[in-house]
């Protein structure tokens, strides 16, 4: 996508692949930065502390993080401990659990002495099959924008609501939530995307705000209480979101935040689209109560991080000194709330059926 008017990824490798190289996520949108990975423990940190992040983005770093723990110590060994590692690092978005897997299958049978090398190519492999999935989901779900539009007879933009961050900087390019508005911008249609600011990380205004400016996608960012209000009025069409994982009967793990977002829908008869690569399915699970919600640092609430205008980056404390704090970063929204998801092969009901018409290797499978 468009950073400053150049093409970008958000994750690649260098020279002969002993350094991956990424966008520190963390550092957006006041600064763009390039940080290179060079160790096992490199790659596990930046998903850990979210220098990346977003499900697709996680899988492709963790495959990347394979192959720097190859060349680290490609012995049996030394593919269980790096599997073990990466694993530990995020436990909601299936991705990384699916990452992992395709790399040790791929592997496990090889020797050793090829092991990195290998990893290297696998990993690349990844890489583009998570960009040409993108732009399939982008492919796909703009002509729900084009509809929306048409509906209105061109009369004003198409007002789309998303939550959190599901573009382009959580992918490796184009994104899932944001890849049908960059397709239908780019073919001329008039959008403005409201940007919910996603509390407590912000990945919304921070990240979200940030990318939709640099490809110059009119957007206005609002508190996160406030999409109820703007369907309400009749200022929301549609609302595309992202997913971390989705289960086999529909339901979906998002950014905490998106079940009311989906309630607020359902109540404004506003449709509510899941935008989902087929890698975020997790078709060993059926009930969304299964999905295991991460509950990280309560600094997260109780401080907030920002920059100066001088440019100085600090956090302030905004909750009283000795009141506690939760951070249950996901929830799940129920498939019954979910109008349609959009996937790489199409948009189907957010069913198991539904499913299983766009996947129908699956019914031998049953995984």
């Amino acid at each position: 996508m468009n950073v400053e008017g150049r093409r970008m990824r958000t994750i690649w490798p260098v020279g002969d692949g002993g350094t991956v190289e990424i966008i520190d996520q963390t550092r957006l949108p006041h600064e763009l930065a390039i940080v290179g990975l060079v160790t096992l423990d490199d790659a596990a940190t930046a998903i850990w502390t979210m220098q990346v992040r977003g499900a697709p983005l996680i899988g492709v770093t963790a495959a990347y993080g394979v192959a720097l723990g190859m060349a680290e110590d490609p012995s049996d060994h030394g593919l269980d401990r790096t599997i073990a590692i990466l694993a530990a690092t995020r436990p909601t978005a299936v991705n990384l659990r699916w990452a992992l897997a395709e790399m040790e299958r791929r592997l496990r049978d090889l020797p050793p002495s090829g092991r990195f090398k290998a990893a290297l190519a696998f990993a690349g492999e990844i890489a583009e099959a998570d960009v040409a999935s993108s732009r399939a989901i982008g492919e796909h779900g703009a002509p729900l924008i084009v509809a929306a539009w048409q509906r209105e007879a061109g009369d004003r933009p198409v007002e789309v609501l998303t939550h959190c961050n599901a573009g382009w900087l959580a992918a490796v390019d184009w994104g899932t939530a944001l890849a049908p508005i960059y397709r239908a911008h780019d073919e001329g249609i008039p959008i403005h995307v409201w940007v919910d600011e996603t509390r407590p990380r912000n990945q919304g205004a921070g990240l979200t705000a940030w990318e939709l400016g640099q490809h110059g996608v009119a957007h206005t960012v609002i508190v996160d209480n406030a999409g109820g209000h703007l369907m309400r009025q009749g200022l929301v069409d549609l609302c595309i979101v992202g997913s971390d994982r989705t289960t086999a009967a529909g339901d979906v793990a998002n950014k905490i935040g998106t079940y009311l977002k989906a309630l607020a829908a359902r109540d404004n008869d506003v449709p509510f689209y899941v935008a989902l690569p087929s890698s975020t399915i997790d078709w060993e699970i059926e009930d969304g109560a299964a999905i295991p919600i991460e509950r990280r640092d309560p600094r997260e609430v109780t401080h907030i991080e920002g920059w100066t205008d001088s440019g100085e980056r600090i956090a302030v404390r905004i909750t009283p000194q000795h009141s506690p704090a939760e951070n249950y970063a996901f929830d799940v929204t129920p498939a019954r709330l979910v109008t349609a998801l959009i996937t790489e092969r199409g948009i189907c009901p957010a069913s198991r059926d539904g499913l299983l018409k766009l996947f129908p290797e699956r019914r031998l499978t049953g995984r």
